[in-house]
């Protein structure tokens, strides 16, 4: 699979449908201009220069798809040891993930990207090990991608994991694709201090603060148990609960935790997909949490618990699960979409997410005349993307203003995918 490593002027010309996410805002029969990463131009008509020219005629053009949480390199797993508790489902993940190596995280990571940028996923954030060689597979294959090495006190030391961020930081805090985060495992891997460690870096550097909380009841009963508090107010007693943390699967979450979060500015992603299948779920409240204004972003957790990066069945998962859970239309189509562009953009401080004059080229195309999408209007359509699209309905994914998918070429991204997946059976046959 070749990306472009250039950005060319690309003349995206009369696109059927364009969702802009900008005040709700669908556009029709419209030409974008894109130039040096930057959406420079949507009018009528634009002339065209030395221009990349796609005939969208018979497409829908939307904003890139952010994933806000994943362990990309963990497609290595899909399939292992399903149908498991998260405890269980832990343990046996470990056991295979200590003979890791940087070049297995690296092929990993590439075909875990080759499932992103196929399915409309133009940025994902991830905690997982050996985070340059899934640095060096992002940049290969031209996707943002937000990184850094896991802070986990059962498996890592904590000095270790601090040095190997600061070089990482170094490396790539002015790189236009991949950026350095704080990654904490959870509180019940990493004690005090390695809270603390990886809450001043944070604040030093201006870091998201990524972490793993109230995902289960054993961890909100030992979290009690052993220090007066529920989670997130154990994090906020610590002072790491800020405008720059990152939540992810709340499922335990108290309501007067909510207002903390809220209080704080503390970001939120909901792994719906994830959370069920490991049975460990509890009950996300995204109603409560839009209503206290809590940004909240959608994550597909790892290839290896959801079992899938696609980011249109976690949007309508999410959807689903609201209502099944409260019997009540609250949350609809338009926010799990909003989740997943617009407020995922503001999550992680990047100008994307919405189709505006000035903001980066992060766009997907989707073809209008699947049948999955029929009949298909101006009134119906974003209804049409969440509940009846699927990643299969991308034609065509730009990021930063180039293409790194296209589906004229997807049986070359197969090929590799195919090769990558060899190596990796092997690679798991070799522990048996």
């Amino acid at each position: 699979m070749i990306v472009h490593t250039t950005k060319p002027r690309v003349l995206l010309r009369g696109c059927r449908f364009v969702v802009t996410m900008d005040d709700g805002r669908i556009l029709e029969k419209v030409d974008i201009l894109l130039e040096d990463g930057i959406i420079k131009e949507i009018a009528e008509r634009i002339d065209e220069k030395d221009d990349v020219v796609v005939n969208c005629s018979d497409y829908v053009v939307m904003p890139g798809l952010v994933n806000c949480h994943t362990h990309a390199a963990m497609v290595l797993l899909r399939g292992y040891y399903d149908d498991a508790e998260l405890h269980v489902w832990l343990n046996k993940m470990w056991e295979v993930e200590s003979r890791l190596t940087p070049d297995i995280v690296y092929l990993a990571s590439k075909l875990a990207i080759l499932e992103m940028i196929s399915t409309g996923t133009t940025a994902f954030v991830d905690m997982y090990f050996f985070p340059q060689a899934t640095a060096k597979a992002a940049m290969e294959m031209g996707i943002r991608a937000y990184l850094g090495p896991p802070f986990i006190d059962i498996i890592l030391d904590r000095k270790e994991v601090m040095k190997e961020l600061e070089s990482f930081i170094k490396q790539y805090e002015k790189h236009e694709l991949i950026r350095p985060i704080v990654n904490v495992h959870s509180i019940y891997t990493c004690d005090e201090e390695t809270l603390l460690a990886a809450g001043e870096l944070s604040n030093r550097y201006d870091l998201l603060y990524h972490i793993h909380i109230s995902e289960t009841r054993k961890e909100v009963f030992e979290c009690k148990k052993k220090h007066g508090v529920f989670p997130v107010e154990y994090l906020d007693r610590l002072g790491v609960l800020s405008e720059r943390t990152l939540l992810v699967h709340l499922g335990w979450v108290t309501s007067w935790e909510i207002e903390l979060i809220r209080e704080r500015k503390a970001k939120v992603v909901h792994c719906p997909t994830s959370n069920m299948k490991l049975a460990t779920a509890g009950f996300f409240p995204l109603k409560e949490m839009l209503a206290q204004g809590v940004a909240v972003g959608l994550g597909t957790d790892g290839p290896a618990s959801n079992n899938s990066l696609d980011m249109f069945r976690e949007m309508k998962t999410c959807v689903l699960l609201q209502r099944n859970n409260y019997w009540r239309t609250d949350v609809g189509a338009y926010d799990a979409l909003l989740m997943a562009t617009a407020e995922a953009s503001k999550i992680l401080g990047i100008r994307t997410g919405m189709i505006r004059r000035g903001h980066l080229a992060d766009l997907v195309l989707l073809n209008s005349k699947s049948l999955r999408m029929m009949p298909l209007r101006k009134d119906n359509l974003v209804s049409n993307m969440v509940y009846s699209a699927t990643g299969g309905n991308v034609v065509m994914t730009i990021v930063n203003g180039r293409i790194v998918y296209d589906r004229s070429r997807h049986e070359e991204l197969l090929e590799e995918a195919i090769r990558i997946s060899e190596r990796l059976n092997n690679f798991i046959a070799k522990g048996h």
